[in-house]
């Protein structure tokens, strides 16, 4: 089983205050795919976003440049290589008559992993991943869902961190009984670090209790704003709810709680592999997922 290794995600944000010493990751990075330049063929170049046909190939001072075509009639060039996207999968892209020698890609999962075509849940762990909402599980299922189930890890949420020593001492961690948490907005002088800092002082704790996070308010805004068409996700001002705000700033419905729901889906469908969610989260969870995953 192999899927995306955090240290392969540049991470402005360093370390998480509150981590362990890091397990030893055995998960491999995912491996782009070569696929023939060919013409009229739809691919996205990830670092931007900007997806559109292929028109063209030409070599610019002694490098292949790829012309891509969007919708609008917009082009824009690339260079030939890796650095692309077909259907939320990483590609290389190699000129057409490389494609005879390319070998076969393996499919992948939207996590990055070799997908297993056919296989069976394990079953369930007793170590646990805790979420802390209904809109971070979704995420992490969606992305992670083909991993967990061949590792057989149960996500569960929190419905908040407010709780968080509590329920961390009734499920009474130990070896062979690991706790991997993911906690929102895990910043310096957070209420969040404050409640991580005071759980992993309870005894049994450190050694079997990881708790990671990233520095949003919100998982909403660890799905790269591309993807809703943004550059950046709006401010929004202290006070306001921030889910209000953000599908107020997007011009979505936002009068009821309905409308968050139904604006949350929308984000969600535009989400369809690792490569659409920001480092300080994809890493985050691989890492956790090593985290249960690896013997005490």
């Amino acid at each position: 089983m192999s899927a995306v290794s955090p240290r392969s995600f540049p991470d402005r944000y360093g370390q998480d205050v509150l981590s362990s010493p890091a397990p030893s990751h055995h998960r491999r990075a995912p491996q782009a795919a070569d696929v023939p330049a060919q013409r009229d063929l739809v691919v996205e170049e990830a670092s931007s976003g900007f997806t559109g046909a292929i028109v063209r190939l030409e070599k610019i001072a002694g490098e292949l440049v790829v012309e891509l075509e969007d919708g609008r009639g917009r082009r824009r060039g690339f260079p030939m290589g890796p650095g692309f996207m077909i259907d939320g999968r990483p590609v290389r892209l190699v000129p057409p008559q490389r494609a005879a020698a390319a070998a076969p890609a393996r499919q992948r999962s939207a996590s990055g992993s070799v997908y297993v075509q056919g296989a069976k849940a394990r079953t369930a762990r007793a170590s646990r991943i805790w979420v802390e909402g209904k809109h971070d599980a979704e995420l992490v299922q969606k992305v992670w869902g083909h991993d967990l189930r061949i590792e057989g890890v149960v996500v569960e949420m929190l419905d908040g961190a407010d709780n968080l020593a509590e329920r961390v001492r009734d499920f009474a961690p130990g070896p062979g009984r690991r706790l991997g948490v993911l906690v929102d907005h895990l910043v310096k002088g957070s209420k969040e670090t404050r409640l991580a800092e005071e759980t992993m002082r309870l005894p049994g704790a450190r050694g079997n209790v990881l708790i990671l996070g990233h520095p949003y308010v919100d998982v909403w805004q660890a799905v790269r704003p591309a993807r809703v068409g943004l550059k950046a996700w709006p401010h929004v001002p202290r006070g306001t709810d921030i889910k209000v705000g953000t599908l107020r700033a997007l011009g979505w419905p936002h009068a009821e709680q309905a409308d968050i729901a139904e604006g949350w889906q929308r984000i969600l469908l535009t989400v369809r592999s690792y490569a659409d969610v920001e480092p300080t989260l994809s890493g985050r969870i691989e890492e956790l997922i090593d985290w249960v995953t690896t013997e005490s």
